[in-house]
């Protein structure tokens, strides 16, 4: 075995990590790829026998390629569109695939995630390294271009703002997915009086339908405005199919036999605090949907 096959080895060793660690920064699985593909390019032409320690220097290039992504797709005000829902990660509703069990460790689920997504880049990459993957601040300090203290103090300002923001979600998957079937039952009988006593009253709605059409994302709030809206779409003639949307119970929506849309839900105390929807076609297109839109079809041909 030549030296790169060596190093292609150990790099495959640690991929899953360094996407977890991408993903937790962009909120883009397309974009966690490039970046962990970025890494992998710089190991390739680097001088190995200088590297000590290669998860800490991995993961420092992931990290560095991450936050870089992060400032020029705000440079381009790109995340001033209107709601934006990250990337979910999809399965399906019978279990996780193991693929996906380290990426989604720690408990980062879908509203997380979104509530990740409002840190300032260096809160962010400070807190995700720190907090999520115990690396110490004298290595993060270079990355953000700060002290070791000052980056202490961007890891602590983010679980500040994380602590304010996150609902604190039942831990009951089986009750999750109850309150998530019920909803689907009210939403397609149009029963405004059960919806209105799933949903909490400050419930948040967000869907992400792309840049365009021009105000087609919307953010909704209280359960009167987003039961509404969950019957409105009910007439539509969505499947909704169950699935566990960033490790927890969720509805990916089929409409004609295409993907419409994934949702993922926020469930604390048995009320739903808050619904992300994703609806951007062009999204939709580069998740791996075809588990939900071929059992779709497979059911219309039994039914034929």
């Amino acid at each position: 075995m030549d030296e790169l096959e060596w190093l292609a080895e150990r790099f495959e060793e640690r991929r899953t990590r360094l996407r977890a660690v991408a993903y937790r920064i962009l909120g883009s699985l397309t974009e966690a790829d490039d970046a962990v593909q970025e890494a992998w390019l710089r190991l390739s032409r680097a001088e190995s026998s200088q590297v000590e320690n290669l998860t800490a220097w991995l993961t420092t290039i992931v990290a560095r390629v991450a936050l870089n992504m992060v400032r020029s797709r705000q440079a381009r005000h790109e995340e001033l569109l209107g709601p934006h829902v990250p990337d979910p990660i999809i399965d399906l509703a019978d279990g996780t695939n193991p693929e996906h069990e380290a990426v989604l460790a720690d408990a980062v689920g879908l509203a997380l995630q979104i509530v990740l997504q409002r840190l300032s880049p260096s809160e962010r990459l400070a807190y995700v390294l720190h907090d999520m993957f115990d690396m110490p601040f004298d290595e993060i300090a270079p990355i953000v271009d700060c002290s070791a203290q000052a980056a202490r103090q961007l890891a602590s300002r983010a679980r500040r703002r994380i602590r304010g923001a996150e609902s604190r979600p039942d831990s009951d998957r089986r009750a999750r997915r109850a309150v998530v079937d019920a909803y689907v039952a009210a939403a397609r009988d149009g029963n405004f009086d059960a919806l209105i006593a799933l949903l909490h009253p400050n419930v948040v709605l967000r869907s992400d339908r792309g840049p365009k059409p021009e105000g087609a994302s919307v953010e909704v709030r209280g359960a009167k405005d987003v039961a509404d809206r969950a019957i409105t779409f009910s007439r539509l003639g969505l499947e909704y199919k169950p699935a566990l949307i960033n490790g927890t119970p969720g509805l990916v929506c089929v409409r004609n036999g295409q993907p419409f849309s994934v949702m993922g839900f926020m469930i604390a105390a048995g009320k739903i605090t808050e619904m992300n929807i994703l609806a951007d076609p062009d999204r939709l297109k580069r998740l791996d949907l075809t588990a939900f839109v071929e059992r779709d079809d497979t059911r219309r041909e039994q039914n034929a």
